[in-house]
């Protein structure tokens, strides 16, 4: 704020207060864009063999309805919400050489989960925000990450991504943006994993505050990632269901606590040693990605639930950056 006094004859002064807004050149944009929410989103092929929708071939019984429900209630949050598209970062779009991003408006076809066929197979039809996918891109080859825009009309969309966006927005009613993980974790090691998701996470979020677009950021993974080898007769029997070990269980506990807490930058300090010792699919950089993008929050997410998934650890979790409308949800 600049204040500017003028005195007159007559002794009294005009205080003329010009606000001073950081936004680079007047008129390059209308308005600023901005992250309306961000959600920890675990992307079980279960969940959604679970709600039988039409699109997915398999029907089930039910199951796992502490996660199903939970997601329910984080979607009736979202219709509540004023935004315009999802971008979401998924662990099951493995690449190895750089960052990509979907770069074509339309993907329809079919996704069948590789290990769990027999309850995965969905039918989509998705559309993508090129235009915010490519800002994307740019501002990342920018900071020096390797990037490519997945421009082959063939490809087939992850289960990753069709399952959590599934449960978060079962309308399709909004167009997505895709990042895949880059494995530099196999490559380097975790440390190396999470700075590459630092700066991509810095990178995505100069791309929208430079748009005007309002957008919800999902990380798509589960915590700890331990699993059973084998499956149960009938898949969603919940008497077979639960932690793979007592040690995942702790760990996951933690990590939730400092959720509760506000504790994101802990929590991404953190992230080598957890994502060792529990093998959590943290290792493609989604959480730390988002915790970036979002500038680390020191406020409490919001906990809809928390469940295991064939012996894996899955919370469902949203950061919320308007004050008014956080909720205290668990």
């Amino acid at each position: 704020m600049l204040s500017i006094y003028v005195s007159s004859t007559i002794e009294s002064e005009i205080v003329i207060n010009l606000t001073m807004m950081n936004r680079g050149p007047l008129g390059k944009h209308d308005s600023m864009g901005e992250i309306v929410l961000g959600t920890l989103a675990p992307h079980p092929p279960h969940l959604v063999y679970a709600d039988n929708p039409e699109q997915n071939e398999p029907h089930s019984e039910g199951g796992w309805e502490t996660l199903r429900w939970g997601y329910q209630r984080l979607a009736r949050k979202l219709k509540n919400i004023d935004y315009d598209a999802i971008v979401i970062f998924t662990p099951h779009w493995q690449t190895y050489i750089g960052t990509h991003f979907l770069g074509l408006p339309n993907f329809k076809s079919k996704s069948v989960d590789p290990i769990f066929p027999n309850l995965f197979r969905y039918n989509y039809d998705l559309e993508v925000d090129v235009e915010l996918a490519t800002s994307m891109r740019d501002s990342a080859a920018e900071a020096g990450i390797i990037t490519k825009m997945m421009e082959n009309p063939d490809f087939r969309v992850d289960y990753g991504t069709i399952t959590s966006c599934h449960l978060l927005n079962p309308e399709w009613d909004k167009p997505i943006v895709t990042i895949s993980s880059n494995r530099n974790r196999h490559y380097y090691s975790v440390e190396v994993m999470n700075e590459q998701a630092i700066a991509l996470g810095k990178a995505c979020f100069k791309a929208i505050e430079e748009s005007d677009k309002k957008v919800v950021l999902v990380a798509s993974h589960s915590l700890s990632h331990r699993h059973f080898v084998e499956e149960a007769p009938l898949p969603e029997d919940m008497s077979r269901e639960h932690i793979y070990n007592h040690s995942q269980y702790v760990w996951d506990m933690k990590i939730i606590e400092l959720m509760r807490q506000g504790k994101m930058q802990e929590v991404i300090d953190l992230m080598p040693e957890f994502t060792e010792q529990t093998m959590a699919e943290t290792e493609g950089g989604g959480l730390t990605w988002l915790m970036a993008a979002m500038g680390y929050p020191d406020y409490p997410a919001e906990i809809y639930g928390y469940q295991s998934v064939i012996g894996t650890g899955n919370v469902v979790a949203a950061w919320d950056p308007n004050e008014s409308t956080r909720e205290l949800v668990l």
